[in-house]
């Protein structure tokens, strides 16, 4: 038996560089990577030789002899892929040239989130590039330390590949720096050859409803925030004390609010969620959530790897209106293999209006429905919904103490940087940035992530998009088509160190870690990390010399400024 891509696949591509036999699709370059729920093998392909296992960073590879029982849907979830759409044999060479690179270039990177660390990854193994990289906050990894579930610890092993690449020799860092404050995008272009852009987004797609400011409703982003830990949400306060929550919107972001609301607090204590969301979890009330959108199962944005999951969780129930998962799906297409599947899946679910189980939490999926209103006096009790797809007008309120609206992130303007107000993204080409009215390409000035193509995929989609945004850059490079730096290293460093003197280099970084993962080992039993909340927690580990015993800031500490940042 072949071996098997199964839940959790972060598409980061990976396992395709390894597999001798060119068995795994799709691949960088090819037209469905970025919008593919995962990666498969071709079972008739497969030689067995494990080599994708071991390349794959999270675990998410098995061999299909040894298949755990509730994954083992996904050897036939492989399968069906290449019954709809043959192998073929197209080499696509996502790598860049860089064998003609002129020596001692200078990059700048401003964020490290997955996307910023996948275009350092590829730059800092080339001989003679230097890489600098701001980051905002005193920890890197962006939505792979603040966005992925806690109960989603393998996704989360990519973050060793990338910091593997922040500590080359080659990269020096610059966390707790914000660009635009501490440092100005022009100051970043004066001392480097070029600047890639990859700060994310930070904003939300809103509903446009009346009700939606209303206390109790909330962005999915900052609900995550708050429960993953992140110091810009962790003093926000949720009413969980109603026995039900709405959640507007079907994709993973949903599942996993959905999933965090009703699961068991023993599971979740030993994650590494932060210490204030488990407290308020263990008081919580909430015994259903509502997953609410208004496609068809057919057309759930939830990955069937996550919603085959979200059916194991123990003590919880997902369920469906049986006459919602049976109405036609969107006219005019064919369903494919992946949207078949998840119509089976919905379609073998109790029916919601039947009573749970006594003890049993439920998540309950609703199909052909979008919200009109979100009701309340001072505070959200109750969502109403109308139908959609040509259905009669109808509506109907479902009671609840929380909405949340999982409907997408958005990408908010940054000084300097031109914007595409029709793609809402950074104006670009290929990852080159380009002027808003002319056109006109931006010499120097790149981008990569969401800012360059939208909030969408999955971690190791951003893989093969700074691939592309790299190559672009290296050409430049090899040409000669970018400016020569007219400030030096020094000069900037003291320019950010005048305006911040708590820059954390990775040595801080990596004290701040040490002492998550020293907290992880004196709670649960099977918690590896305890994560630093308060901003100014994380600063003093960052600054405290690796000898002082002490684990808590004293008050009123004096930070010291770090002479090297490496």
């Amino acid at each position: 038996m072949s071996y098997v891509i199964a839940a959790g696949c972060c598409n980061d591509a990976a396992c395709v560089d390894v597999c001798p036999v060119d068995a795994i699709r799709p691949r960088p370059g090819d037209p469905n990577f970025r919008t593919a729920e995962q990666l498969y093998i071709d079972p008739d392909t497969c030689i067995d030789c494990s080599a994708c296992m071991f390349a794959c960073p999270i675990s998410a590879i098995h061999d299909g002899f040894e298949l755990p029982d509730h994954l083992s849907d996904f050897a036939a979830i492989n399968a069906e892929y290449f019954e709809e759409a043959p192998l073929d044999r197209r080499i696509v060479d996502g790598t860049p040239d860089s064998t003609s690179v002129p020596m001692g270039a200078r990059i700048a990177v401003i964020g490290a989130g997955p996307a910023a660390c996948y275009a350092v990854a590829e730059l800092c193994r080339i001989p003679g590039i230097t890489l600098t990289v701001l980051e905002r906050l005193p920890t890197p990894f962006g939505l792979v330390r603040s966005g992925v579930a806690p109960d989603h610890p393998s996704t989360k092993q990519i973050s060793t590949v990338f910091q593997s690449a922040l500590q080359h020799p080659n990269v020096t860092c610059y966390f707790n720096v914000e660009v635009g404050k501490n440092v100005r995008l022009e100051e970043l272009q004066r001392s480097h050859h070029a600047v890639i852009y990859a700060a994310g987004a930070s904003g939300d797609r809103l509903l446009g409803i009346k009700g939606e400011s209303l206390p109790g409703s909330h962005s999915a982003r900052e609900l995550v925030s708050w429960y993953n830990g992140h110091p810009d949400f962790v003093d926000n306060q949720y009413d969980f004390s109603q026995k039900c929550a709405v959640v507007i919107g079907n994709g993973n972001v949903a599942v996993d609010v959905a999933r965090v609301l009703v699961s068991p607090v023993e599971a979740l204590e030993a994650t590494d969620m932060a210490d204030q969301a488990i407290t308020a979890l263990r008081g919580s009330a909430i015994e259903t959530v509502v997953i609410a959108a208004r496609r068809g199962p057919a057309e759930a944005a939830c990955t069937t790897s996550e919603l085959l999951a979200l059916c194991q969780v123990p003590g919880v129930e997902v369920a469906v209106i049986p006459e919602e998962v049976a109405g036609p799906g969107r006219s005019g297409q064919t369903a494919s293999s992946t949207q078949l599947r998840k119509r089976e899946v919905f379609s073998h679910l109790p029916d919601a209006r039947l009573p749970a189980d006594p003890g049993v939490k439920r998540i309950v999926f609703r199909f052909g429905v979008e919200p009109s209103e979100i009701h309340g006096n001072r505070k959200v009790d109750a969502v109403t919904f109308r139908r959609t797809g040509g259905r009669p007008a109808e509506t109907e309120t479902v009671e609840c103490g929380l909405a949340i609206r999982a409907v997408g992130y958005s990408i908010s303007r940054f000084p300097g940087v031109p914007f595409d107000e029709s793609a809402r993204t950074v104006a670009n080409r290929g990852g080159r940035v380009i002027a808003e009215d002319s056109g006109k390409i931006q010499p120097g000035l790149y981008c990569v992530g969401w800012a360059k193509r939208g909030p969408t995929g999955v971690i190791g989609t951003n893989k093969e998009c700074s691939l592309e945004t790299v190559a672009a850059l290296l050409d430049d490079l090899t040409f000669g088509r970018l400016p020569e730096p007219d400030l030096d290293m020094a000069d900037m460093d003291r320019l950010i160190r005048s305006q911040n003197p708590r820059v954390v280099n990775i040595d801080g970084w990596n004290r701040i870690d040490a002492e998550e993962r020293r907290r992880g080992q004196t709670g649960h039993p099977r918690k590896k990390r305890r994560k630093l909340l308060k901003l100014q927690e994380m600063l003093h580990h960052a600054a405290r010399p690796d000898s002082e015993p002490d684990s808590s800031a004293p008050s009123g500490a004096k930070l010291p400024v770090a002479e090297s940042n490496r």
